[in-house]
């Protein structure tokens, strides 16, 4: 059975354990790791995680971060600028960071954002080199009422997080469910 077959299998069983209502937001987080050279695999199979969220009850919206930032960049008065002159595109970034809450923010009020949600994120490898993904889900994470199911290319392990397995880590309180164990 292929990794991703198992990371569906160990989602499901997750998924259909009764949720606790007083969870606070950092504990309504689910990271989904897989290996980066993955990353196509996952995504053909995303409507597997959203027909085991259905069968658990559950409702599931998809908001991919995949194009934002070249939409965001674009819409810069001075993008060519930064094209030019990359190195400057650090006294910006915060605004990027900005433009995700508010476009996450629209997002759920046009799809849904009640307790009984999972709002996937897929696409958190376009945020490498921008973003850490941990400050995106700290801001994302409070606005989801639900569960905020992040599908995350990289690595796990003794609650320490690594996107790509390019950055140091960082430790989160999030649920982590891997394949790595064959039931």
């Amino acid at each position: 059975m292929s990794k991703i077959k198992r990371l569906i299998q160990s989602y499901g069983r997750y998924i259909s354990v009764p949720w606790r209502g007083d969870a606070a937001a950092a504990q309504r987080v689910i990271f989904c790791v897989y290996k980066e050279t993955e990353e196509r695999s996952l995504r053909a199979k995303v409507d597997e995680f959203e027909i085991a969220t259905h069968e658990a009850g559950h409702t599931w919206v998809n908001f991919d971060l995949t194009d934002t930032f070249a939409i965001w960049i674009a819409s810069q008065r001075y993008a060519k600028s930064y094209f030019q002159k990359p190195h400057l595109l650090s006294t910006l970034l915060p605004k990027y960071l900005a433009y995700i809450v508010d476009t996450f923010d629209v997002f759920l009020q046009k799809n849904g954002n009640d307790s009984d949600t999972v709002v996937a994120i897929t696409g958190v490898s376009s945020l490498f080199g921008f973003l850490k993904v941990k400050e995106v889900v700290d801001k994302l994470a409070p606005m989801v009422k639900g569960r905020l199911l992040v599908f995350f290319p990289g690595s796990y392990e003794s609650n320490n997080y690594r996107l790509l397995d390019g950055y140091d880590g960082w430790n989160y309180l999030a649920v982590p469910i891997t394949a790595d164990k064959e039931d």
